[in-house]
């Protein structure tokens, strides 16, 4: 019988957040054979504290990873195409890290990859900021349903969804609560449509 409240179900705890976290960093190095030359940019809000839990880890596997000097925020807000359709968003904070992104491997972080649009803000606003040699995304989620053609080179979780479903990201810096990933809206039968 049903409670007529939405169903959530737990996706990923904590451990396995940290877990995710610990092989993207890794993965990190070693694409970019080391990690010398990245830098991490947090894409607001749950994409800059995941940034700074990534950069903790490519210090521990590489000392040439400066995370007080290769680490920063973008805000994308005014690169969204949507400002038009939704309520007035508050302008956030870029803060670029300390060594720039002229001829540095870059890395998008963010919590979720849903339609493309957020991360392609985040192509336009490296764009007006400098030239980076390249330009990576780690995604701990990526839930498909893609309207652009962007796809994350590092991901915490392929979690196959329907668009009518969310999937929320709680991390202790933000929410106060244990890490988690949560989808609402599931089909009892899960199944993705």
């Amino acid at each position: 019988m049903s409670s007529g409240l939405p169903s959530v179900t737990t996706v990923l705890g904590a451990e396995d957040v940290q877990r995710a976290l610990t092989r993207i960093a890794h993965e990190v190095v070693e694409r970019s054979r080391g990690a010398a030359d990245v830098v991490l940019l947090g894409v607001p809000t749950r994409g800059v504290p995941l940034a700074h839990r990534l950069a903790e880890r490519l210090a521990s596997i590489d000392p040439a990873f400066d995370p007080t000097a290769a680490l920063g925020e973008l805000d994308v807000t005014m690169y969204r195409d949507d400002l038009r359709r939704n309520p007035t968003r508050a302008v956030g904070v870029t803060r670029l890290p300390a060594v720039g992104i002229d001829d540095k491997i870059v890395v998008l972080v963010d919590d979720v990859l849903f339609s493309g649009r957020t991360i392609r803000a985040a192509l336009d606003a490296i764009s007006d900021l400098g030239r980076p040699r390249a330009v990576r995304l780690a995604a701990l989620v990526d839930r498909g349903h893609r309207e652009l053609p962007i796809r994350p080179d590092f991901v915490g979780k392929n979690l196959p969804t329907s668009t009518s479903e969310r999937v929320l990201v709680r991390l202790a810096e933000i929410d106060g609560e244990p890490d988690a990933v949560l989808i609402s809206g599931r089909d009892p039968k899960g199944d993705a449509r």
